[in-house]
């Protein structure tokens, strides 16, 4: 019996990596035009780095982590986001302990382990960016406006979500005003939500069932209670976001998925994808750096769902680039590899290891899409010289080989 991938874990191949590539290569370069330079955390972490940071009360870590023992003893398992361990790092390298402003872009697989369905698997992969060091409201714009350009360099259509999830200072009296709440409709809400408003109450606004739904309509309101300081640092969010002509809605209900989060927090949503519509999302966790034994630090970051947008993506039409070289003898090949050696320096160059005739050598170029054919035939072999086509031009002439590496090469 042949052996598959495991189930919600798939392979990435041509062209879909071809997608996959010109996303991350473009994603990365606009994160670098915003300040970010690129880091990479380890896929295996410790276990208790996501108790502490995502919270034992998210489905992430209550049901979908891919957790073990390892040979050491050691509570381990697959990374399910990817912020914990910028965080991690960050304090590791006791770089909370400096001064400035510190930004970090990432990208690679996360696990969790859920029911595959359409746009969620179980090995799927992040885009990320992180910020610490910087407090002001302004890089709060500055986050969602790297989303919007990276979406918009793509052409992906969107709807942005924004609302505030208050502070130390705001969000205890809201909690208990929840909780007033739930105790009262406790008898309506799904077992889920009944566990969560012992352990982080806030979360039950981001249920998805209808009925819960249904209730939380009453619910008191995330805006209505926040402080002085909450509610100047959303209006002011707006006001940039209007500025900057990015139109967005104001959700009271978007809470995220994660413990971590404080303040602004923020969702990009397609209306292609189905039920699984969110497409980036992020917001600010100012806390999470002292959570995890750090100091003190400010901090906002996003994730954008890779998987979820490829299906979006359309590449730009290939050029016509490189050289296909081909040999019509086989005494040819030996010469035909050392040209090729030296061509890849510079070019792309397609080199099948056997003679053909020069029909199947120009199907072949055509198939791989190079802009040159380059034939050495019995002539051009006895006289050092190389038949060239330009596919694009139509155009055809016989170079000496010299001339041929010079032009290529150089």
């Amino acid at each position: 019996m042949a052996i598959k991938a495991l189930r919600g874990m798939k392979d990435i191949l041509p062209p879909l990596s071809e997608k996959y590539l010109y996303f991350l290569q473009n994603a990365s370069r606009l994160a670098e035009n915003f300040g970010f330079k690129y880091i990479e955390t380890p896929i295996l972490e410790e276990t208790a780095l996501f108790k502490r940071s995502v919270g034992e009360s998210s489905d992430i870590v209550g049901k979908e982590m891919y957790q073990f023992i390892d040979k050491g003893g050691n509570d381990v398992c697959l990374r399910p986001e990817g912020t914990a361990g910028v965080v991690r790092s960050f304090i590791e390298h006791k770089l909370d302990r400096q001064e400035g402003n510190f930004r970090y872009f990432y990208y690679g697989p996360m696990f969790r382990y859920e029911r595959p369905q359409k746009g969620r698997f179980r090995e799927f992969h992040q885009f990320g960016c992180e910020s610490f060091g910087e407090q002001s409201v302004f890089e709060d714009a500055n986050m969602i406006m790297l989303v919007k350009e990276i979406l918009e360099f793509f052409n992906i259509d969107y709807t942005l979500k924004i609302n505030s999830l208050g502070c130390p200072k705001c969000m205890p009296k809201y909690k208990t005003k929840l909780i007033e709440f739930l105790e009262k409709v406790e008898a309506k809400i799904c077992e889920d939500c009944a566990r969560r408003k012992a352990t982080n109450p806030i979360r039950v606004l981001d249920c998805k069932i209808d009925a819960c739904k249904d209730v939380y309509v009453d619910a008191p309101k995330l805006l209505e209670n926040l402080c002085d300081e909450c509610k100047s640092d959303f209006s002011t969010l707006q006001e940039l976001l209007k500025a900057n002509r990015i139109d967005f809605e104001v959700d009271i209900f978007l809470v995220r998925g994660l413990d971590y989060y404080t303040k602004t927090a923020f969702e990009f949503v397609s209306g292609h994808l189905g039920a699984q519509n969110a497409i980036a999302g992020g917001g600010r966790f100012d806390r999470l750096v002292e959570f995890l034994g750090g100091k003190p630090t400010p901090a906002i970051g996003f994730a954008i769902g890779v998987e979820r947008i490829l299906d979006l993506i359309e590449l730009p039409q290939k050029q016509r680039e490189g050289v296909y070289l081909g040999v019509m003898i086989e005494e040819a090949l030996p010469l035909a590899f050392e040209i090729a050696s030296n061509l890849r320096k510079k070019i792309f160059v397609e080199f099948p290891y056997k003679k053909k005739s020069l029909k199947a050598h120009l199907k072949g170029a055509d198939k791989t899409n190079t802009r040159y054919a380059a034939i050495i035939g019995e002539d051009e072999f006895k006289q050092k010289s190389i038949w060239l086509k330009d596919l694009e031009e139509k155009k055809e002439e016989i170079i000496n080989i010299e001339e041929f590496l010079k032009r290529f090469g150089d």
